[in-house]
């Protein structure tokens, strides 16, 4: 495979659907955007691990919908992993590429080095935020923290709030100090899905596919479509020697596989100097004046990118009054 045959396919996500099983999907290739988002910190294995999930699922789930702005993943957990967040935002017009971010908030000193990834969140909740931008209400469902992955957590969601089956098998790795990443998402299309008002057959009572299925057919073209997609390889997921294309043709031949116009993705942070003074608008002057270092300076760092900003306090906050 040449070499820009294979930098086409870094950073974008393909959607396709199978036309016999009636599902519909993406594969998302992340290089440079996940070395550039894990690049700005130095993560402990565990939270690379989490941020690395959590990035590919939101580069999955943003593409799916028809988004104008924002999507957001959040997961909140009682563990040393206590915040993974991420922010996929639509591209500005045709052609452009969508925007991704990520970052964490972990407690190192109570960190398992012996633990997985995933057993570091505890007890919490995963959630999607859409914010389709001004004049618009914000959505946001969320699902708790079970199963054995972030995966598994997307899946419930989708399960839960969307009643739509959907699988997603990941990969990624480093080399030479730069990642590689990919997945693939499978999603059952749109029908009326029987009510439950009992809860699901999963843990803790959630949905799972096998309750959502409105008849035999569609659980029989779901399970063989997950059957194919079992016998997907780590290298074929992340490339670059296999295309996703090519993929796509070994798994899901007989299925009648379908590609549409790849998606491109590139790393992206919305934070800037007029957002930041924004922000610190609801400060009163008290609170300014604690907030200014033995250096005169009123100093904030993006938690996303890195970008440090510092500021003279003159001006900043709101009035202090009564304080």
């Amino acid at each position: 495979m040449s070499l820009g045959s294979r930098i086409a396919w870094d950073d974008t996500i393909l959607p396709f659907q199978l036309d016999k099983s009636d599902v519909r999907g993406r594969v998302a290739r992340l290089d440079g955007v996940l070395d550039r988002v894990l690049a700005q910190h130095d993560y402990p294995p565990a939270i690379e691990t989490l941020v690395a999930e959590a990035t590919l699922l939101t580069a999955l789930i943003g593409q799916t919908i028809k988004l104008r702005w924002k999507l957001s993943l959040q997961v909140r957990g009682d563990g040393p992993a206590r915040l993974v967040a991420t922010d996929y935002y639509a591209p500005g017009a045709d052609g452009e590429p969508g925007r991704l971010r990520a970052y964490a908030s972990y407690d190192e000193d109570r960190l398992d080095p012996e633990g997985d990834a995933f057993s570091q969140i505890g007890r919490g909740y995963f959630a999607i935020l859409i914010d389709q931008g001004k004049g618009t209400t914000p959505y946001s469902g969320m699902t708790p923290i079970a199963g054995g992955s972030l995966s598994d957590c997307a899946q419930s969601y989708f399960a839960q709030s969307e009643q739509l089956p959907s699988r997603f098998v990941l990969s990624f790795l480093k080399e030479q100090g730069l990642w590689r990443a990919g997945g693939v998402m499978l999603q059952q299309m749109p029908k009326a899905s029987p009510l439950h008002e009992d809860g699901g057959s999963g843990e803790e009572g959630l949905l799972t596919a096998d309750d959502i299925f409105a008849d035999d057919d569609e659980r029989e073209n779901w399970n063989r479509a997950n059957i194919l997609l079992d016998t997907v390889q780590p290298d074929e997921i992340i490339g670059p020697t296999v295309q996703p294309t090519e993929m796509l043709v070994r798994l899901f031949h007989e299925e009648r596989p379908r590609v549409f116009d790849p998606q491109p993705v590139d790393f992206g942070c919305t934070c800037s100097r007029e957002k930041v003074v924004e922000s610190l608008s609801i400060y009163s002057a008290k609170d300014i004046a604690h907030m200014t270092t033995v250096d005169g300076k009123v100093t904030a760092d993006c938690q996303f990118c890195g970008a440090h900003y510092e500021f003279d306090p003159e001006g900043l906050g709101k009035d202090a009054t009564g304080d």
